[in-house]
């Protein structure tokens, strides 16, 4: 016969929620809003990764590896935003809600330089939030060169002292010269990091989502 007070234990115990699983990713999205990108140019960005975020292979993945989003807007020297704080892809209404959230975001800056070293120093102040999580990956995107703010070395320094990756998305426009993709190749990501190119903002959806797969995908040892 069981005891009263161990029925009142185990009910106690049924009570208690099962540990949550472990964030595999903190992801930041870097976009690009300097001057070199007009409205329209804008707003397929704001589209192409909602439109990824909300692709059903891309979400089962976030939930699966509770993977931590936030979103920064870049452009000039001074000129980063949080624009979307972190959260954890718990369940898919947490992921349908970030790319509503996302696709409705309004533009932080107008028409402004390229500090792309400023970009990455701003992001990888953000990890202190999410500092559970196993990996920690800066994923910008930008159609243009750094030609404003403080050094980018330092900066990417930093952050790969730190422990955090850096992957990017080079917008080029279209044809088959590359030079975008090169910057980032050569100065921007980490070792063992990886540009993905998009052929003009069109072909942005594409990109990011191939991106972010790769990206929350990679085993966590």
């Amino acid at each position: 016969m069981i005891r009263p007070f161990t029925l009142a234990a185990l009910a106690a115990l049924a009570l208690v929620p099962a540990p949550a699983a472990a964030c595999t990713v903190a992801l930041v999205l870097a976009i690009d809003v300097s001057g070199s990108i007009d409205r329209g140019e804008y707003r397929l960005q704001a589209d192409g990764l909602a439109a990824a975020l909300d692709d059903p292979e891309v979400a089962d993945a976030l939930v699966l590896g509770q993977v931590a989003l936030g979103v920064v807007q870049w452009s000039g020297a001074g000129m980063q935003r949080m624009v979307l704080p972190w959260r954890r892809m718990l369940d898919p209404r947490a992921t349908a809600d970030f790319a509503a959230r996302t696709r409705d975001l309004p533009r932080a800056y107008y028409g402004a330089d390229t500090a792309v070293g400023e970009a990455i120093a701003f992001a990888a102040q953000q990890f202190a939030a999410v500092a559970d999580c196993r990996r920690k990956v800066i994923d910008i995107s930008g159609d243009g060169p750094q030609n404003a703010g403080l050094p980018l070395p330092p900066a990417r320094g930093a952050a790969l002292a730190a422990g955090i990756e850096i992957n990017a998305i080079a917008i080029e426009d279209m044809g088959r010269a590359s030079p975008i993709s090169e910057f980032y190749r050569r100065f921007v990501i980490s070792p063992g990091g990886f540009v993905m190119t998009a052929r003009g903002l069109d072909d942005y959806a594409r990109a990011i989502r191939a991106k972010i797969l790769r990206e929350i995908s990679q085993p966590t040892g």
